[in-house]
């Protein structure tokens, strides 16, 4: 009676749970380490799209100014002001996912230090020079 049954035996239900946590051990790290390189190019991703709206700003200015290009101060104060191409609630725009902070200097920093409320392990950094900078 009991020669009919079929089964799995200790030794394979063993050997099949050794390898599964083989599998888990080796892929939750590499999951954990692609979820914070996604996180960077999303940081990355935002970093361009501010780049992009100076980038705008910077020729609306000169289309308003004769073809006079703006230094990184002068710019900064345009797209930060009425124009909102670079403002606070311009930037939550960019993605309530992202914290994304722009800061007049030459060239204008542009810091992105969280993703999804996550912060990064390293702070996203780009630079913007505006074409009236020597």
């Amino acid at each position: 009676m009991l020669r009919n049954q079929k089964g799995f035996t200790l030794i394979e239900i063993i050997a099949v749970l050794v390898i599964l946590g083989i599998l888990a051990a080796v892929a939750i790290p590499k999951y954990l380490s692609m979820a914070d390189e996604a996180r960077i190019k999303a940081a990355q991703g935002a970093i361009a799209e501010v780049k992009g709206r100076l980038s705008s700003a910077q020729a609306k200015y000169m289309m308003q100014n004769s073809g006079n290009a703006p230094n990184s101060t002068t710019l900064f104060t345009y797209a930060t002001g009425a124009n909102a191409y670079v403002n606070a609630n311009n930037l939550a725009n960019v993605g309530a996912d992202f914290n994304v902070t722009v800061s007049s200097a030459t060239p204008i920093n542009i810091v992105v230090s969280k993703v999804q409320n996550t912060n990064l392990t390293t702070n996203q950094v780009g630079n913007f020079k505006a074409a009236g900078d020597p």
